[in-house]
């Protein structure tokens, strides 16, 4: 499961992040999102009723990879698991969540920051590494410089990526970027404008692949 989630990783190259007030909100930010070329899909655990929508999520976009972020501890991550997610973000490196996720051959993606915690969350077997949050350190700056001597470590900035800096971010090094409010923006949601969701999805994969085709 591991390694076909990371070969989708670097197909797409960016994951939308979805903290939903309601399962049915929920599910249609995630059609929005989907619709604009959004094929991996993380659902926060502080949502409403998350491992509801990452299952009704799972069952209607099969070819989607649907996991789930801010997860904190080892009962959230076993709920997400029993939810059937595909892949876990944590906004921190806990040993016990990694292994966990690791004998249930499930993708783990910690959060750290500083190099020392970069390298201790990759030695004790992280997937790849969350670099969160980006924006306060330097943004893609810190991340090109991380690069030169973490290069075998595949990282995924947050916090500060935008549908401006995302393709940036890729071409400084990063494997993938996680996105939220910049694909999502607070009036969409207020005004449930389905359409300039799907619109910002098509324009974060176009830069993407784009930069992609370019290298």
């Amino acid at each position: 499961m591991t390694q076909q989630w990371l070969t989708m990783l670097q197909d797409y190259r960016a994951i939308a992040v979805i903290r939903s007030p309601s399962v049915s909100l929920g599910q249609q930010l995630a059609k929005a999102l989907i619709a604009g070329g959004m094929r991996i899909i993380e659902i926060t655990w502080n949502s409403d009723q998350p491992g509801q929508l990452v299952e009704t999520l799972r069952e209607e976009f099969p070819d989607c990879s649907i996991g789930v972020g801010t997860i904190l501890n080892p009962t959230q991550l076993q709920d997400a698991i029993a939810a059937g997610a595909q892949f876990v973000f944590s906004p921190h490196c806990n040993p016990q969540l990694i292994q966990s996720a690791r004998q249930a051959q499930l993708p783990i993606i910690p959060g750290a920051l500083t190099p020392s915690e970069i390298i201790g969350a990759w030695e004790m077997g992280a997937t790849c590494v969350k670099v969160f949050p980006i924006q306060a350190v330097g943004g893609v700056q810190y991340l090109k410089n991380l690069k030169t001597p973490l290069g075998e470590i595949p990282l995924i900035p947050t916090g500060g990526v935008t549908l401006d800096n995302a393709a940036n971010f890729i071409s400084n090094g990063a494997i993938a970027v996680g996105l939220a409010s910049s694909l999502c923006p607070p009036h969409t949601l207020q005004t449930q404008n389905w359409t300039e969701i799907t619109q910002n999805a098509r324009i974060l994969q176009q830069k993407i692949q784009l930069d992609n085709h370019n290298k």
